[in-house]
């Protein structure tokens, strides 16, 4: 990468880092995706439960590899030939969990994370039940405020996702949301919708409960 480039995405990334932590959020910046696993890993103990959201971050940044090691109890909600019912306990387990894993489909130049969910386990797991959330995002997760946030999942982060889950809401064909132009919620009336649910973490009640890594290379939609 250009390192004119580098330095301003340095520079936005640490300021980010800054205002979540103002938040009551603990964070840090890391410039290479190769030390993700290893930050993960100073905030977990060997034995720990351990549950994640879905997330390309995490197997882009080599978490996944990290929680399937061996020195976690993952529960994995990939595991081959699980049924719907399985899945649905392994969601409700996660609740319970030492630490929950996942990515933000956005992040606010003042340190808010914001998220949009279907079946909205991720989100609920994000306000309340998992004694640690960590967030893994890559920088091109950042935007200016909440009215951004809420462009880009319509723009990106929904109709990749759809397309990635084999949804078929219009968006997967549209490449965009067919609420573009309304509010935050306006959107299709499908029911293979991905976006029912919406999530601002602003400033936090419990202090370091919620752990981001913003990384300087993109990762993700």
């Amino acid at each position: 990468m250009d390192v004119s480039k580098r330095q301003v995405i340095e520079a936005t990334c640490r300021r980010v880092v800054e205002n979540l932590k103002k938040n009551n959020m603990e964070a840090c910046y890391l410039p290479s995706v190769s030390a993700v696993p290893e930050q993960v890993a100073s905030w977990l103990h060997e034995g720990d439960t351990v549950a994640v959201g879905g997330s390309m971050t995490l197997a882009e940044s080599g978490v996944m590899s990290l929680l399937k090691s061996g020195k976690y109890r993952f529960l994995d909600r990939y595991a081959p030939g699980l049924t719907p019912e399985e899945t649905r306990r392994i969601f409700i387990e996660s609740f319970a969990a030492d630490a929950y894993l996942c990515s933000a489909n956005a992040i606010t130049l003042n340190g808010e994370l914001y998220n949009v969910d279907g079946n909205s386990n991720r989100v609920a797991a994000i306000c309340y039940g998992p004694a640690s959330v960590i967030v893994v995002a890559g920088y091109n997760k950042i935007v200016k405020d909440l009215d951004e946030a809420v462009q880009r999942v319509k723009r990106m982060a929904a109709p990749a996702n759809a397309v990635r889950l084999g949804c078929k809401p219009p968006c997967a064909s549209l490449g965009s949301c067919a609420g573009l132009n309304g509010g935050m919620t306006a959107g299709c009336n499908e029911d293979s919708r991905i976006c029912c649910n919406y999530l601002v973490s602003a400033r936090q009640r419990e202090k370091g409960r919620i752990k981001v890594i913003l990384v300087g290379r993109e990762l993700g939609y």
